[in-house]
């Protein structure tokens, strides 16, 4: 991924557009479950992605404070997209929502050398580019759970009927 053809400004709204787009698919990812569990890590997902929403928008507002935040439909930087349609399949939204996780992780590692190495902003988008890293870690592993849930379904039908 090159950020190099792109300014802050266009840099920063991408990462707020990705980030309000992320919570809010981990929000219908977690209403779509009745796994508790996963509901929680999946409500969690949503919770950290509000936060760096936040933290976004403020650096947003202290290098253009005259401009309001004006999220474009889409943005030129290279982050994934994932539909959600109510007929996808979890595990195919785990496995689209890792992708996006990974891409966020090398997006905010690039964007931190925007920013003056060793300074706040520099060092919280590193970060963050950890925490997706770890955000992707969640979602491989409930993953891989589901899709050995899938898969006991599709090859052992019975084996979820009890006495």
């Amino acid at each position: 991924m090159d950020l190099n053809a792109f300014d802050l400004e266009e840099l920063l709204l991408a990462a707020i557009k990705s980030e309000i787009d992320s919570k809010q698919l981990y929000s219908k990812m977690a209403k779509k479950t009745k796994n508790g569990l996963l509901q929680d890590k999946l409500e969690f997902l949503a919770n950290e992605e509000e936060k760096h929403r936040n933290f976004i928008e403020e650096i947003y507002k202290n290098h253009f404070p005259e401009n309001e935040i004006a999220l474009p439909k889409t943005t030129p930087v290279p982050l994934p997209e994932v539909e959600f349609s109510e007929d996808t399949p979890l595990s195919k939204l785990l496995t689209k929502a890792m992708k996006a996780e990974q891409s966020a992780c090398d997006f905010y590692k690039l964007l931190a050398g925007r920013f003056e190495e060793g300074c706040k902003i520099y060092n919280t988008l590193l970060y963050f580019s950890d925490m997706e890293l770890g955000h992707y870690k969640i979602l491989e592993m409930e993953k891989g759970s589901m899709e050995r849930f899938e898969e006991a379904d599709v090859y052992w039908p019975m084996v979820h009927v009890g006495p």
